[in-house]
């Protein structure tokens, strides 16, 4: 890893909004530690960043994976500028057919995985008097919807998370930060369309249309939408916020 660099870390990293975001990072000038499950897509973003973003296979919902991952970034990159707790999983069912084992890899992922990474690196951060975190929650840490008792709960937790850690660390100089994007188009929509029209009987392109209705401004959030946010977050421009959340979602909580 480039010592010249700030460094980077990014979580399920390796589609979607997280890689927007490693993209958008490596261009900004950070040399980006791309974490995710899938090594065949992280080679893919590699091949992309032009040797900006340096592949880690990490499996989240695992803390033995998550903590021997900072281990490394520590010891081979030294401590990171800016922490993305991006990786994060759906679930959408009635209450009563929640499975609990379904809820715990949801809490696993989504909470406790951010949890663990900002235990193992904040500390470094703090030390240095320099760094940021950035959590990506959702519209449903905000709001509660139908159907999503567990993914809401997830992310209501990943704000409280935020807000928490902000407080506890402002006084050393590391600001954390929350991006909750509303219906993006990712790989997670394309499954929701298909949910919805096997569910409702309803075309792909009219469940589509129903989601990107969900919101005044008639719209899905590009990952590259969130990247940008994230960015600006992470820059000098950012150096006096923390504890902050941000909707991007088209107007939906308006």
């Amino acid at each position: 890893m480039d010592q010249e660099h700030r460094i980077a870390v990014v979580s399920g990293a390796s589609r979607g909004i997280g890689r927007a975001i490693a993209l958008r990072l490596a261009e900004a000038g950070f040399a980006v530690w791309a974490l995710a499950r899938s090594d065949h897509e992280l080679k893919k973003l590699v091949l992309v960043a032009k040797g900006s973003v340096r592949p880690l296979h990490a499996d989240v919902s695992r803390p033995e994976e998550i903590i021997q991952a900072c281990i490394r970034i520590l010891a081979e990159g030294g401590t990171p500028e800016v922490l993305v707790n991006n990786a994060g999983i759906p679930l959408s069912a009635p209450l009563q057919k929640t499975e609990l084992d379904a809820y715990e890899q949801l809490m696993a992922v989504n909470v406790r995985a951010a949890f663990l990474f900002c235990r193992e690196l904040l500390p470094r951060m703090a030390e240095r008097r320099s760094g940021r975190v950035i959590n990506i929650a959702s519209t449903a840490g905000l709001k509660g919807f139908r159907y999503t008792a567990a993914y809401c709960a997830s992310k209501h937790a990943l704000v409280g998370l935020t807000r928490a850690l902000a407080a506890e660390f402002a006084e050393r100089n590391v600001a954390i930060n929350a991006v909750c994007p509303g219906w993006t188009d990712t790989d997670m929509l394309a499954r929701a369309v298909e949910a919805i029209a096997k569910s409702t009987g309803r075309s792909p392109a009219e469940a589509r249309e129903a989601l990107q209705n969900m919101n005044p401004m008639h719209r899905l959030i590009r990952p590259e939408d969130v990247a940008e946010l994230v960015a600006f977050l992470a820059s000098d421009a950012a150096t006096s916020i923390t504890g902050s959340i941000y909707p991007i979602d088209a107007g939906e909580l308006v």
